[in-house]
C-alpha cells in the first residue's frame, strides 16, 4: 500500500505542528497560534489561528472537526459543525470556535483546538439531467425528512 503525506508548514515560527495523539488516531490535533490569550465571550464566535498550512493529497479533503473533550467539558465546539479543506487550498487553517456554554472561555497559544482528519472525496463531473425526462427510480423516491419512519424510543422501531 503507498503511503499518501500530507504537508504541514508552518506560517509563524511559534506555529505547532499538527500531530496525531497515538499511532492509530485518525485526526490530527490542531493548535491555536496567536500572540496571546483570546477569550470568547459566551454566544460568540471568534476565529482562531493555526499558524500553519498544507498540502493534501490529491483527490482528498482534510475535515475539521471539534475535540470532543473542549465540547464536553467546556461547551465549545466549532461554529461551522465540520469544516472542509479543499486539497487546493493553500492558506493559514482557521478554526471559528463557538462558546455553547454560560461562561467566558479562553484560548491559549498551543492549546489543541480541533482535529484534522483527512479523507478520500470523489471527483465527478457535474451533467444537467433533462428537465424533461424522469430520474431514475430507487426505493425511497422523493420522499424526505422523517420519510422512512421516526424512532419511537427505546422499545419499538
Amino acid at each position: 500500500m503507498e503511503v499518501q503525506k500530507v504537508y504541514f508548514q508552518k506560517l509563524r515560527p511559534d506555529a505547532r505542528l499538527p500531530y496525531r495523539a497515538t499511532e492509530e488516531s485518525a485526526g490530527f490535533d490542531l493548535a491555536a497560534c496567536m500572540d496571546g490569550p483570546v477569550e470568547i465571550a459566551p454566544g460568540e464566535t471568534v476565529m482562531i489561528h493555526t499558524g500553519i498550512a498544507m498540502v493534501l493529497p490529491y483527490s482528498t479533503a482534510g475535515m475539521v472537526y471539534p475535540r470532543s473533550g473542549l465540547a464536553v467539558k467546556a461547551g465549545v465546539s466549532l461554529a461551522n459543525c465540520v469544516g472542509v479543506i479543499d486539497s487546493d487550498y493553500r492558506g493559514e487553517l482557521m478554526v471559528p470556535l463557538y462558546n455553547h456554554s454560560k461562561k467566558a472561555f479562553t484560548v491559549l497559544p498551543g492549546d489543541r483546538i480541533a482535529q484534522l482528519v483527512v479523507t478520500p472525496v470523489l471527483l465527478p463531473e457535474a451533467e444537467e439531467y433533462p428537465m424533461d425526462k424522469p430520474l431514475p427510480a430507487s426505493g425511497r423516491g422523493a420522499g424526505g425528512f422523517g420519510s422512512t419512519g421516526v424512532h419511537e424510543g427505546a422499545g419499538g422501531r
